[in-house]
């Protein structure tokens, strides 16, 4: 007897797999939509701004100093973009199509510099190389020369923020050229190299235009992180927009210039991300063919000592010697140092990053799930709206939260006033809860994405076979899903987490007063130039940043197990 099959089952896809009923459904999506419009308030107040009454403020402001801001804000992105191209995607495919000694290890080692904020990298420097620090001293004791009688390059300096910033930002462009190099048609490369291309010429006429969206993605990311970077330009003293709407809102006391600022410098991120899309859309690639092992070279001598010279730089600038630079700082200054003061900041840096973690991942997954239950346009503009605030800097952020926030506080005060003689005072600004509602604006999206990822794998017949037991929705998420995503949830909350003990611009504007975090102390003794001090608050961040970098690169070494290769027969050794 012949067993009829479902010509198309996957449309269970496209239906709300786990039904509660239509007003449970519709309490659901009124949850969304209302979480979606909180989120967002930051963003549509910033925009906003742009329509304020203007004030004498911006005009002084236009008049002055408002085209250094922009050039260096501009200036300081180009740098970090043709930086990181060139370390990214010269280390990826190195690492993709060679062979030399030490590959494995820095196919995961040059990730590591992710684990250091560029505001942290550029205090370490700047002990390093000013003109009292080790490498001028030493040069000094060296030659007999004195300050004056030879050049050396000033760290602070915008071409020293640049160099920063590459150092920290390339493994985004790494990451993903990478991805998409070892994604690439095996075929098309096998006949380029049957053609007698060599793996330059191979990369350039063959596989760059081939990974060029992934190559864009990377490059806007590390874009976006420049523009939002206030830690390195604040303390090299480059006026860019970040560091612009600071002095205008606490030096100038002109909140709407400051959000009008903020508005400019949303308008960079978003050119950003629309170059980002119109390259991903325009540039559609299809492989064909059989599995083929991918040609591999492999270098000797010259060569191979280039390709280990090439990958180990980046690496040593960007994470080993500002890590060991920190730690000899820690040490030196331990002894000497109120290890209750450093528990108290490492008390409140984890406790808000663990709190805005739990908030979070609460949040991602009654969204996502929500999507899940009631697929379709409106539930994922909701999901996109709300995961928005990521490509938002912290600054931007800050401006966006403060002013509606403050308006509330000093409306009820007033009302408060007027009709019992009371006053509430400041209920929401400068307080722990607006601080945490600006980390939640600003990495949800964090969360949301990682939670999605793990809800997607989960089939459809799961819904049903739960379904068809008679629990509901709630029922189906704790009994069914959460067991099955916990090492997504897990690695959602620790990403959070992560991101928050790093965040310092949110936090210095709506910290409550005389709460400080690790960010924030650092930031304040390097400001004084207590750089050794700085150290330890420092150094436990940097810690703290292994975190996600450990389970990114453990991600790719699970997803590496399709890679083949064949070397060539003909290595490398001039």
């Amino acid at each position: 007897m012949a067993v009829s099959q479902d010509p198309q089952p996957h449309v269970l896809i496209d239906k709300p797999a786990v039904p509660t009923g239509a007003g449970g459904l519709s309490a659901w999506k009124g949850g969304m939509i209302l979480i979606t419009a909180l989120l967002a308030l930051p963003l549509a107040v910033i925009v906003a701004s742009v329509f304020w009454p203007d004030k004498a403020t911006w005009s002084h402001l236009a008049d002055t100093v408002l085209a250094d801001y922009v050039i260096n804000s501009a200036l300081l992105a180009i740098g970090v973009g043709f930086g990181t191209f060139i370390l990214g995607t010269g280390t990826a495919w190195l690492l993709s199509v060679c062979e030399f000694p030490g590959r494995r290890l820095f196919e995961w080692a040059l990730l590591l510099p992710l684990a250091m904020p560029a505001y942290i990298i550029a205090y370490t420097y700047t002990g390093l190389l000013d003109v009292a620090g080790p490498v001028q001293s030493g040069l000094r004791a060296l030659t007999g020369w004195s300050v004056g009688d030879y050049p050396f390059p000033e760290i602070r300096s915008l071409g020293g923020a640049i160099v920063m910033l590459t150092l920290v930002l390339y493994p985004y462009v790494y990451m993903l050229t990478r991805a998409a190099f070892l994604e690439q048609s095996s075929s098309a490369l096998n006949v380029a190299r049957s053609l007698g291309l060599g793996p330059w010429a191979m990369f350039r006429r063959v596989a760059l235009p081939l990974a060029r969206p992934s190559i864009v993605a990377g490059l806007s990311l590390a874009i976006m992180e420049t523009l939002a970077d206030y830690g390195t330009v604040q303390y090299f003293g480059i006026p860019t927009l970040t560091t612009g709407i600071f002095r205008t809102w606490f030096g100038l006391g002109d909140t709407i210039a400051a959000a009008q600022l903020s508005a400019l410098l949303l308008t960079f991120i978003f050119t950003v991300i629309i170059i980002e899309r119109l390259s991903r859309r325009q540039a559609r690639y299809h492989h064909h063919g059989h599995w083929q092992a991918r040609p591999s070279f492999q270098l000797r001598r010259g060569p191979a000592a280039l390709a280990v010279l090439a990958c180990a730089l980046p690496l040593a600038l960007g994470f080993l010697v500002p890590s060991a630079q920190l730690l000899a700082w820690s040490l030196e200054v331990a002894p000497t140092r109120d290890l209750g003061e450093f528990a108290v900041l490492v008390s409140r840096s984890v406790g808000l990053a663990g709190l805005t973690a739990i908030l979070a991942l609460l949040l991602a997954l009654f969204l996502a799930y929500g999507h899940r239950l009631m697929p379709g346009r409106l539930t994922f503009t909701i999901n996109r709206i709300a995961g928005m605030g990521y490509a938002l800097p912290g600054t931007v952020i800050a401006v966006g939260v403060i002013i509606p926030f403050a308006a509330f506080d000093n409306t009820l005060d007033a009302w408060m006033r007027d009709q019992f003689g009371i006053s509430t005072g400041l209920l929401l600004s400068g307080t722990v809860a607006a601080l945490v509602f600006a980390y939640l604006v600003r990495f949800l999206a964090v969360s949301l994405n990682t939670v999605e990822a793990g809800l997607g794998r989960i089939r459809p017949s799961m819904d049903d076979a739960a379904r068809s037991m008679g629990a509901n929705a709630g029922r189906t998420l704790w009994r069914v899903h959460i067991p099955l995503i916990r090492g997504s949830l897990l690695t959602a909350a620790l990403l959070v987490f992560v991101d928050v003990l790093k965040e310092l611009p949110a936090t210095l504007v709506l910290r409550p007063f005389d709460f400080n975090t690790l960010a924030v102390r650092a930031f304040e003794l390097a400001s004084d130039e207590r750089l050794r001090d700085a150290a330890l608050p420092a150094l436990a961040i940097v810690a703290a940043g292994l975190i996600p970098v450990i389970l990114v690169s453990r991600s790719i070494t699970r997803a590496r197990g399709h890679e083949g290769s064949i070397s060539s027969r003909d290595p490398i050794d001039e």
